[in-house]
């Protein structure tokens, strides 16, 4: 497999089959996540690793650093904020990877966040060409 994938490849696969991950039962049902974001942000860490772009001691490094980096400036550690420590760490090993930038990143989320605002309640939420 070729590790160096693009942002567009990732977002593309993701896109078409989920990541290869099941969106979960309501949490109210005893999934594990409490917002699709979570699942989708979890799913893709599993699809970048099985394409060699980090190993797992990469992957658990860099999400211990974010999340004893959140923990120090008095974040609460009741669980509640461990998906957002995912997040946020697989932003930081993608850089590091080379997958994406800190602009591409902050331009995606614009985009994601326009369009959700432009898409009519209980819709798919899809990015234009280009975002």
């Amino acid at each position: 497999m070729n590790p160096r994938l693009t942002l567009a490849e990732v977002a593309a696969a993701c896109a078409a089959d989920g990541c290869g991950l099941p969106m979960p039962p309501d949490t109210a049902g005893g999934g594990h996540f409490s917002e699709p974001w979570q699942a989708h942000a979890f799913a893709m860490v599993l699809l970048l690793h099985e394409r060699g772009v980090f190993s797992w001691p990469q992957w658990a490094d860099t999400l211990a650093r974010h999340i004893r980096a959140a923990q120090a400036q008095g974040d609460p550690d009741d669980g509640s904020s461990y998906y957002r420590h995912w997040l946020d760490a697989l932003e930081a090993i993608t850089i590091a990877q080379g997958i994406a930038t800190a602009d591409q990143l902050h331009a995606l989320e614009h985009a994601w966040a326009d369009a959700a605002q432009h898409t009519p309640h209980g819709q798919p939420i899809e990015l234009r060409d280009g975002g």
